[in-house]
């Protein structure tokens, strides 16, 4: 099977605080951040998840300064949503995302309308933009 995705990013108004919400927010997930090595780039972006040998082998979110210099706006219909291994870790990246400047967009819970075993959680970072966590393969608590 061929990977689909190299990476993801979403621009940011204010990294430091993206950072800390980032942190916060995927570490229930079992997401480390990454670190390029590269001083320029690390500081006008951040990362999470797989960047190894200069990026020739990645599989990362990042977030970071607009390329184009602009300010950053959120997109209409744009989401992530990252994979979760319990529904306690859905609950938790919720939480986290709670107390670090987020907006709940969609509590903790099963979307049966998705399938039997859709357990998600919406919210929306400092700056709008719109994350979920899903946890599949359940219909009850762990």
């Amino acid at each position: 099977m061929v990977a689909m995705l190299s990476y993801v990013y979403f621009g940011t108004n204010d990294l430091d605080k993206s950072v800390v919400f980032y942190s916060a927010t995927l570490a229930p997930l079992g997401m480390e951040r990454c670190i390029t090595g590269d001083p320029e780039w690390d500081r006008i972006a951040a990362g999470w998840g797989i960047y190894e040998d200069g990026g020739t082998h990645e599989l990362g979110f990042w977030i970071g300064k607009p390329f184009n210099e602009q300010a950053a706006s959120v997109g209409n219909g744009s989401m992530v949503a990252f994979s979760a291994r319990s529904w306690k870790a859905v609950d938790d990246f919720h939480a986290a995302a709670l107390a670090t400047g987020g907006v709940c967009d969609g509590a903790p819970g099963l979307r049966l309308h998705y399938a039997p075993d859709f357990y998600a959680a919406y919210v929306r970072d400092p700056d709008g933009n719109k994350v979920a966590a899903v946890c599949r393969g359940f219909t009850g608590r762990q």
